[in-house]
């Protein structure tokens, strides 16, 4: 049998114990049994440290049961493995947390660069490459774009009149279960930059609450003439009427000459909205704040 999770965690809050005397008893439950079981298999002798109702802990017995983890290529005890990638798991030993584990996907996110030729792979509009958050130079980047949605971050061009002013920028796929929390990183560190961060996403009240979340600065947005001709109360769902509060809270505080309020005013008062993929006209960037 393997030691279990939870008797591995007390087992090290004993070690944590026996730093402050010499001696610690447990009541003889679940976990305590199970140590007890898991002793006898590894030939750990208690000897007359356990009776009916407590199990004595002292410092050789801690050495014992470390000495067996040893030799079965487990972390010792201490040694937590919750929050590592399977990866630097496997380096502590054989035992893996699956439960506890880092996702291989936490840090990562994807992105898309200019094109970049590749031996046996045909040239594509975009290249789209899943990296490590922590792999990406931010200084080298003028701005950060984040697309709200999949299919429009891979058609996704940063070559529009609009984004012009930014050289190098970094367009970032919003993320999902997948990604998000590795853009969730990268949005914190943008933050730090101070550098314009421009949400293309859906006209809705959700994709502008969204980019508030995201510390965005700016949205893409077509014109407000075009939109206004074009936003639909189609793209009004009931499921989004939660976020409107706080846009309309948003709205108040806005200055009277805001480009935003225009928008805003079509998105809450005419209740019409348009989703990302049926955008069209002159794209514009209209400040958040």
């Amino acid at each position: 049998m393997n030691l279990s999770g939870r008797a591995r965690n007390r087992l090290n809050d004993v070690a944590r114990e026996l730093l402050r005397q010499p001696t610690v008893e447990k009541p003889r439950g679940q976990w305590v049994n199970d140590v007890v079981a898991w002793c006898h298999q590894h030939d750990i002798d208690l000897a007359t440290r356990i009776n009916g109702k407590t199990l004595r802990f002292d410092a050789t017995l801690l050495a014992q049961i470390n000495d067996v983890l040893d030799s079965a290529r487990i972390a010792p005890l201490g040694r937590s493995l919750s929050g590592l990638t399977s990866s630097a798991q496997a380096k502590e030993g054989v035992e893996e947390d699956k439960a506890n584990r880092e996702s291989p996907r936490a840090r990562r996110v994807l992105v898309s660069f200019p094109p970049q030729p590749i031996a046996g792979l045909a040239i594509e509009p975009r290249a789209i490459r899943d990296v490590d958050v922590q792999t990406l130079k931010l200084s080298a980047f003028s701005a950060m774009i984040q697309v709200e949605n999949l299919d429009s971050f891979y058609e996704f061009s940063p070559d529009l009149p609009a984004l012009s002013g930014y050289i190098n920028p970094l367009v970032v796929y919003r993320g999902d279960s997948h990604y998000g929390g590795g853009f969730a990183l990268l949005a914190e560190a943008w933050h730090k930059t101070q550098r314009p961060h421009i949400y293309a996403g859906d006209f809705d009240v959700k994709g502008v609450t969204l980019a508030l979340d995201s510390n965005a600065t700016h949205l893409l947005l077509p014109g407000i003439e075009w939109l206004t001709q074009h936003a639909t109360p189609l793209h009004v769902p009931a499921e989004q009427f939660p976020y409107q509060r706080r846009l309309r809270k948003h709205f108040a505080a806005l200055p009277f000459a805001h480009p935003l309020r225009d928008y805003l005013t079509l998105l809450l008062e005419n209740q019409r909205g348009l989703k990302q993929q049926w955008f069209g006209g002159q794209m514009v960037c209209v400040g958040l704040v």
